[in-house]
């Protein structure tokens, strides 16, 4: 039974494809435990300190999100995607805008959502707890939403994965788009000459 363990363990732990997804399933799982438990902390500490309630979760939010993204950060470096071989720095830099976007989208996606549950009638109904809380109910739709689409893609396909590669990928990119934008005006201006040349002959003529 023990040997069992120790070799799923090892399995899942180490292997790619669907374990690589799994493994950023549950270091999603363990940031967002972080996330909302500083958010929900600090929500209703900031109602507490501040009497106001109704805005306390969009900072809330925003500090839980930094806390839940630098744990994310680690695990998904350290186990998640196995990325030692790509230089710290060079992750931070590339995770940096992903996880600020990242934060964008949750932030402004649990209070637009809030908002939106507060307009309906029988939910306002319930009791002054589940009112209070009901950014709660926001946050976990928002944050399976953007983890799922957003955060998991861009880890995977972005942030982790060698620089060398990536800057192969880069340049050819920008060689392309470079050559699709001169190729035209190089062609138009050859045209042209060519134009000019048999306007020349047909005059001479």
């Amino acid at each position: 039974m023990d040997n069992w363990i120790k070799k799923s363990a090892k399995t899942v732990s180490n292997k790619g494809g669907f374990f690589t997804f799994f493994r950023a399933q549950l270091t999603s799982q363990l940031s967002s435990y972080t996330d909302f438990f500083v958010t929900i902390l600090l929500a209703n500490l900031l109602a507490f300190v501040f009497h106001k309630p109704d805005n306390s979760y969009v900072i809330a939010t925003f500090i839980g999100q930094v806390c839940g993204g630098v744990v994310n950060c680690v695990v998904n470096y350290r186990w998640t995607f196995k990325a030692s071989a790509v230089k710290k720095r060079y992750v931070a830099i590339r995770y940096l805008p992903v996880w600020v976007i990242s934060l964008f989208l949750n932030t402004s996606g649990t209070f637009l959502l809030t908002e939106l549950l507060k307009k309906i009638p029988w939910i306002m109904a319930f009791s002054t707890p589940l009112r209070k809380n009901l950014f709660i109910i926001s946050k976990i739709v928002v944050s399976i939403i953007v983890g799922f689409v957003w955060n998991f893609n861009m880890h995977r396909l972005f942030v982790f994965r060698d620089l060398r590669l990536k800057e192969l990928k880069v340049k050819e990119f920008f060689r392309q788009a470079i050559f699709k934008i001169i190729d035209p005006i190089v062609n138009r201006s050859d045209k042209q000459e060519e134009n000019r040349s048999d306007e020349e002959q047909n005059n001479i003529s």
